[in-house]
């Protein structure tokens, strides 16, 4: 029995069936498109706003920046497409269910528990990125800052909360509702990358590219150059492709050619808006010296008004929502008798938790640094057993 359902291939999936224990049936794989914007938008995200300020704080130089970024999201993307996706197209089935049909219960479990949780803790970044925007029009809302690890007060707390569960309810709803929101909203987030840059350009006092990114890191900042930008281009994802946490996502693919969908959020996203965000954080240093704001809603505020806000929030969502998804697949498997849907309102909690730290989002190169060092190794195990 290879578990393919008889149904025609017209016949589409219920909304809550995910096929948590089996494989993807015909009838349920899907096209390119499902891909392409759930990548785009997931990549390109509300976060971006914070690692681009990280690469000027950083003191990376401008022909290291740019050839790092191309050639590193290169390196992911072939990894994606060459790696993941064809394990996934032969499988069907989640990486949860597959390293437990290898390693047996315990160690699935113990891999599981930590996945499920480092997903959370990204997803968690996201809800504070996404809660710096909504907070810009309450003068109560204490926005986070570099040093900053607590929640920054009562008002802060209310609107994580907030947003945790709006993010979390779209999450439950299936892959289905959460490839459809990044398809909606992928394309109008970038536009609103590129119009910060495009407004913040003309008010830098230098058009050199040496002026911006000046390979002079901040005061207490430790320096990174291009092999620095170039691994953690390949690798900040790493647990996703290379520890084949993806799996889950395009085991659903029809045909290889979705396996070229992660360019679209490597080179939008990891590449393009990294690079915007730079800027934005360099003309708030040229404002404001070293007190300069890296918390994404003042900044984009100041850039482009109210519609930059719009994007921190919608990006904040594309990127959290399937991350909390993988999260809710990943207790599931801690949990085998609980259904996904209750197994994601968990992951959503969590995430919503860590989202009140803005040490999280604050420290983001270094947690998706430990994060993919963590998680990556388990996708030789995959690779050898295929």
């Amino acid at each position: 029995m290879n578990g393919r359902s008889a149904m025609p291939s017209d016949h589409p999936p219920t909304p809550a069936d995910e096929f948590e224990h089996e494989r993807v049936p015909d009838r349920a794989l899907k096209g390119p498109g499902s891909f392409w914007g759930m990548y785009a938008g997931e990549h390109t995200a509300g976060t971006e706003f914070m690692i681009g300020p990280l690469f000027v704080a950083y003191g990376v130089g401008a022909g290291d920046l740019i050839c790092g970024l191309l050639l590193g999201n290169l390196a992911a993307v072939l990894t994606w497409r060459h790696l993941t996706t064809p394990i996934a197209m032969r499988l069907r089935v989640t990486l949860y269910h597959k390293l437990e049909s290898i390693c047996g219960r315990r160690l699935a479990t113990l891999y599981n528990f930590a996945n499920g949780l480092l997903f959370c803790f990204l997803a968690g970044a996201m809800v504070t990125v996404s809660a710096t925007a909504v907070g810009v029009p309450f003068p109560d809302v204490r926005m986070p800052g570099f040093s900053d690890i607590m929640p920054t007060g009562a008002a802060w707390s209310a609107l994580v909360l907030a947003i945790g569960a709006a993010m979390t309810w779209v999450a439950v709803k299936g892959y289905g509702v959460v490839a459809r929101v990044a398809n909606y909203a992928a394309p109008w987030m970038f536009l609103v990358f590129v119009a910060c840059a495009l407004v913040t350009l003309p008010k830098l006092e230098s058009h050199e590219l040496s002026a911006i990114w000046t390979g002079v890191p901040l005061e207490g900042k430790p320096k990174i150059g291009f092999w620095g930008v170039f691994f953690f281009a390949w690798f900040c994802n790493a647990a996703m492709h290379l520890g084949m946490s993806d799996l889950s996502v395009l085991r659903y693919a029809r045909n290889a050619s979705s396996g070229w969908a992660p360019a679209a959020g490597m080179f939008l996203g990891h590449c393009i808006a990294w690079i915007c965000a730079s800027l934005l954080y360099a003309c708030q240093l040229q404002k404001f010296g070293a007190g300069a704001s890296v918390a994404p809603g003042p900044m984009v505020y100041d850039a482009v008004g109210v519609a930059g806000l719009i994007c921190i929030v919608i990006a904040g969502w594309t990127t959290a929502n399937p991350t909390i998804y993988r999260a809710g697949l990943a207790f599931q498997g801690v949990m085998p008798h609980v259904s996904r849907q209750a197994a994601t309102i968990t992951a959503g909690i969590v995430c919503t938790i860590a989202g009140l730290f803005p040490a999280f989002a604050m420290k983001l190169l270094d947690f998706v640094g430990i994060y993919g060092m963590v998680l990556a190794p388990v996708g030789a195990i995959i690779v050898v057993d295929n």
